[in-house]
Parts: C-alpha cells; structure tokens; sequence
C-alpha cells in the first residue's frame, strides 16, 4: 500500500469527508450496534485504526472503553482533537502499531482496510494478530463483491471482497469470525459487510 498516496487522497478532502461522515450520527444504527456489541463491557485499550474525524472513538469511550484513534491524516487526527479533547488521538500507521506484543483488548478497523491491495493484507492482519491480547476482539468493515477487485472510490482505489474470502484470511492470521453483519447496496452506498472475529488461543 502506498501510505503517503491514501494520507494525500484524504487531506486533499478531509473537510468534505469530516462533513459528510465524521459524527456518529452518520453512521448506520445497525453498524454502531454491531461496533457496541463487540468492543464495549471488557477491559483492556481498543485501537481504533484509521480513526478519521474520531466519531467512533468517541462512541466507544462513551462506554467507558479505553479507547486511542490512530490515523494516517494529519488533518483528521486535528479534527479529532478538537472536537473530542478528552479522547486519545494520534498519527500512526495500521501496518507498524507500535505497541507492545499482546497488549491490546480490541481493535476496530471500520472501512479503513479497504484501500490495502490484497497482497498486503496478510501482513497488515499479522500485526493486528501480534498485538492483539489472547482472545481479544478485531471488527472490521469492508466492500462486498463476488469476487477481490480493485474500484474507483470516490478518494482513492480501493478494493471489496467476497466476505467468506476475507474471513478465510483472517482465519489464516489467528482470527476466529463470530459474527457478520452483511448489507446490500443501497441508494449510494455500496454493499457492505461487518464482520467481528476473536483472536485464536495459540
């Protein structure tokens, strides 16, 4: 992946992104429920990984998680904290966490795997895998297709997936999937899926 083309994309939009999607209120019901379900009720920090505007950060340390959002734009981590100045905001990279081994409850990658082309996301799932503490929890959102393809998004190519393919993947890394949320197209949005997955007794 080419990390310094995706942060450009974004900054290049980041006011139009933060106004369009950055509150929670922006988010589907279905999703925030699914998000509550599977990273709030335990202890431990969750990383929320490409955090953008910091809406679902926010969302979870409304449930008292000890949440940290990390993101690649420098824009979005500015927007974060100051619209949320009691939360945990920071630039970082998904493919380098920088955190101990073990160490994390959960993580929340919503929509932010979607720009990794598909032969560098074995390795962006074995780092999730390494600093995730035993039998933690990893949700993920993604595009839906029949098939792994790249697309034209709107900020930068992206690419969607067969859901049983990508949880075969995550199976691969050390991740037992325990649920899917699965929707279709709808209006302008595309197919989507959520899938929550625990980290494998090793």
């Amino acid at each position: 992946m080419d990390t310094d083309q995706v942060r450009q994309a974004y900054a290049s939009v980041a006011d139009l992104y933060i106004e369009l999607f950055g509150t929670r209120e922006q988010v589907h019901a279905d999703d925030l429920a699914f998000i509550r379900r599977h990273l709030t009720g335990q202890p431990g920090t969750v990383l929320d990984l490409g955090c953008g505007p910091g809406h679902l950060t926010d969302y979870l340390r409304s449930f008292g998680v000890d949440a940290t959002g990390i993101d690649l734009v420098p824009e979005f981590i500015a927007h974060a904290r100051a619209t949320h100045p009691n939360g945990s905001h920071q630039l970082g990279s998904m493919e380098n966490l920088g955190v101990a081994n073990h160490s994390v409850a959960g993580i929340l990658a919503w929509g932010s795997l979607i720009h990794l082309p598909p032969q560098a996301l074995d390795g962006v799932l074995a780092e999730f895998r390494r600093a995730m503490a035993p039998a933690g929890t990893l949700v993920l959102a993604l595009f839906v297709g029949d098939e792994v393809a790249a697309f034209d998004h709107k900020v930068v190519t992206a690419y969607r997936w067969p859901v049983d393919e990508f949880s075969e993947r995550l199976a691969r890394a050390g991740f037992t999937e325990v649920e899917r949320l699965q929707r279709p197209a709808e209006g302008a949005a595309r197919p989507h899926a959520a899938v929550a997955a625990t980290a494998t007794e090793s």
